[in-house]
């Protein structure tokens, strides 16, 4: 008796009571531990349906992970077909993976778990090249232009917001070649020089007379 309580869990102790005779305290103890492999399968159940990956940590190791837990069961007579824990492990993928898993429904070979993994691998290390390259595109388009390359000149007579403005009298809404002030300046500004071409002439006709 004091062999066997030795080998006992300490953290269990407290749930065994204590028999005179050791024919019932195994049975006490074969009891208690089927109730705890119900409760540790029932636990490792729930823990399995409730596994995705999230890309945190690689597919491998999820993949390992759940395939543990497989075989946990089987210890605790819970047998997992493998075909079973393929399509298993296969919707805890994330939808990235969706034209992954397309393309194994349309096949008509069936993967094993390890033929799976190596798959998934595969496919992880394509999608992580995607992401690199979408990076490095939006980088480059986020660059800003640069000075002298790219920019178009913006018209004389245009401001801001696409707001046309007149640059001789500086009002908006029409351009100086159509400002009827400018056309008045250019008019009057004719007629001076005519007439000082004018007085010109006749100063030079009178030298020469």
């Amino acid at each position: 008796m004091k062999f066997i309580k030795f080998h006992v869990r300490k953290s269990i102790h407290g749930s065994i009571p204590d028999w005179a005779k050791l024919k019932e305290y195994l049975k006490v103890i074969e009891e208690l531990f089927d109730t705890f492999d119900k409760i540790l399968a029932s636990t490792l159940i729930i823990k399995m349906c409730s596994m995705k990956f999230n890309g945190t940590k690689g597919v491998r190791e999820h993949i390992m992970k759940m395939r543990d837990i497989a075989a946990q069961l089987k210890l605790l007579e819970i047998e997992m077909f493998e075909l079973f824990l393929v399509h298993f492990i296969l919707n805890s993928l994330p939808s990235e993976y969706g034209p992954f898993k397309i393309s194994y429904n349309t096949r008509k070979k069936k993967w094993s778990v390890n033929e799976l993994l190596a798959m998934c691998i595969q496919e992880e290390g394509r999608l992580n090249q995607e992401r690199i390259e979408s990076t490095h595109l939006a980088t480059q388009e986020k660059k800003p232009a640069k000075k002298g390359k790219g920019k178009a000149k913006a018209p004389l007579n245009q401001v801001s917001k696409g707001v046309v403005k007149c640059f001789f009298c500086k009002k908006k809404g029409h351009m100086k070649k159509s400002c009827p002030k400018f056309k008045a300046w250019l008019e009057k500004k004719g007629n001076l020089i005519s007439l000082v071409c004018y007085k010109s002439n006749v100063v030079h006709i009178s030298h020469n007379t």
